[in-house]
């Protein structure tokens, strides 16, 4: 995008991050259906990034993108981390709903800040009032009466935990992607988390959970790949939600300030919900309570005032300033 004046490259990153956010907020549900159908998190997790590692490899060779050492380092450090953000999250996608998944996973616009810290950053004081919003939202998001809990599960931690390392992950994507090719980047980390897939599938448990679902192992990916439907999920997963998203944010981002970027992908949490109460993806259509989507606007409302509340205690400091002046 070097190419175009400074105007139209922001604009674009910001098209093109939107359009990240829109395939990622759509890949919660067609995996949650993937899974419904019997496809393994190992299988499918290995599937989707080898496809993926196949396109942007074929990308890189006709485009001739040379890939220097340093290019090489970050993205396989961004590879361990996302790796982590995708494991988690998959497997937190066997227990929980796609719609509560999203939102929760959208809590990376708090943990973001928190992470940045160990990167010397400063802590401003919106951040603490969003995290409040957002725990409040969140209890009232995953609350079920007279579930254990209040409906708190397994699948809810490890979505939760996915979203402390995709915080990590955007921290170290807004270093690396200004020192290093955006392509590159995308290619490296997808080859790094296709090789753990492939090694965890074999070595973790394919034992089949009550509904359904396993978590490793390959037994029954055949059948399951054979299934009208399954195809087009792994396309759109490892092609659109993988190969082109993963491009589009190491690309984009450095043309963007790490509030814009965080404010685009707040939006992903919306079109998850969106696409999973529609039931547009067979065999998804989640039902949420006025209690839950209470719960869900409140973190949306919690993304929105970590990253603009800043920006509006600033103004007020200056104005204030200016009429005391």
């Amino acid at each position: 995008m070097t190419w175009l004046p400074s105007k139209g490259r922001h604009l674009l990153a910001v098209l093109g991050l939107l359009l990240a956010t829109l395939i990622w907020g759509g890949s919660f549900v067609v995996m949650k259906a993937t899974i419904q159908v019997g496809l393994g998190v190992g299988a499918m997790l290995s599937l989707r990034f080898t496809l993926a590692a196949l396109t942007t490899g074929l990308l890189l060779l006709i485009l001739r993108i040379p890939l220097r050492k340093q290019d090489v380092l970050d993205g396989v450090w961004l590879g361990l981390v996302v790796s982590l953000v995708y494991w988690f999250n998959t497997d937190g996608l066997r227990f929980t709903t796609a719609t509560k998944s999203g939102f929760i996973t959208g809590l990376y616009v708090i943990f973001t800040p928190l992470v940045s810290l160990l990167f010397r950053d400063r802590l401003k004081i919106s951040h603490g009032f969003g995290a409040t919003v957002a725990i409040i939202g969140l209890l009232l998001l995953v609350h079920q009466p007279g579930m254990p809990l209040g409906g708190w599960n397994r699948g809810d931690t490890e979505t939760l935990v996915c979203a402390v390392f995709s915080g990590l992950h955007i921290v170290l994507i807004a270093h690396f992607s200004r020192r290093s090719n955006g392509f590159v980047l995308a290619f490296m980390q997808i080859v790094v988390m296709m090789v753990i897939s492939w090694i965890l599938t074999g070595i973790l448990p394919a034992a089949i959970t009550a509904n359904g679902a396993r978590l490793g192992g390959l037994q029954g990916s055949l059948a399951v790949l054979k299934l009208p439907g399954v195809w087009i999920s792994m396309v759109y997963q490892g092609i659109l939600a993988t190969s082109l998203a993963f491009f589009l944010m190491c690309t984009c981002q450095a043309y963007l300030s790490a509030t814009e970027a965080a404010i685009i992908y707040c939006m992903e949490a919306v079109f998850t919900a969106l696409l999973a109460c529609s039931g547009f993806v067979p065999g998804v259509k989640d039902l949420l309570s006025p209690l839950q989507i209470t719960g869900g606007a409140l973190i949306l409302a919690a993304m929105l005032l970590i990253e603009l509340g800043a920006k509006f205690i600033r103004a007020d400091r200056t104005a204030g300033d200016k009429a005391i002046g």
